[in-house]
């Protein structure tokens, strides 16, 4: 079992600057890719960066330059951080953390409890 602590999020205006964080405990051994996804009103969940053991990111095309994802492992917990530059009212959403795990050929899916971000224009 993995379990994550979102923090970080809040208000900001247009062209500002926030930055969420992740921490991730339990089997963390087990983890294979961290990452983040957001989901605004009535819309689906979507990507928006995901950083994997071995070093390699992924972003979705609407946050390539802006956004940047890094991640921090220690000897208890794994830390994902998404650094959120140039944000536009459009960012605005619930950022969800996730960790995939596999261990003995299971692929398992954990999710934070999601942190707000608004972006004010």
């Amino acid at each position: 079992q993995v379990q994550l602590a979102e923090s970080g999020g809040g208000l900001v205006q247009a062209g500002g600057s926030l930055r969420v964080s992740c921490a991730a405990s339990g089997s963390i051994f087990s983890i294979n890719t961290m990452g983040w996804y957001r989901q605004a009103p009535g819309k689906e969940r979507e990507l928006v960066a995901t950083a994997t053991s071995g070093g390699r990111t992924n972003y979705a095309d609407f946050v390539k330059g802006r956004f940047t994802i890094s991640r921090e492992n220690a000897k208890n917990t794994v830390t994902v951080y998404l650094q959120m530059n140039s944000l536009k009212p459009e960012d605005t959403a619930v950022y969800y953390c996730n960790a995939v795990t596999l261990r003995w050929g299971t692929i398992k899916d954990y999710w934070g409890q999601g942190t707000q971000v608004t972006v004010s224009s």
